[in-house]
């Protein structure tokens, strides 16, 4: 694999700023809601935005699916947040 670049960097950074804003949640019917479907909320309740369903040639997506894309609306920007801080500590 290829080292990533500060362009590469600056492009996943970029998709994530343009992204729905966090937090993502996923919830689960039967667990965390108790009718409909299984989703992925957005937001926070003062600033909710449309849920999101996850879809694999027609069936919901997988729990394991579900809760990495929820995730990683919050894990992304942490962790290019962590590669700027160990490429700053580095250079120094």
């Amino acid at each position: 694999m290829t080292q990533l670049t500060d362009r590469d960097l600056d492009e996943i950074r970029a998709r994530c700023e343009a992204a729905t804003p966090g937090p993502w949640k996923y919830m689960v019917e039967g667990r965390d809601n108790t009718s409909g479907d299984s989703f992925i909320m957005r937001g926070t309740k003062g600033d909710r935005h449309s849920d999101l369903y996850l879809n694999a040639n027609g069936k919901p997506g997988t729990d394991a699916d579900c809760d990495f894309v929820a995730g990683a609306r919050q894990d992304i920007p942490r962790l290019l947040d962590e590669i700027e801080r160990l490429r700053r500590v580095k250079s120094k």
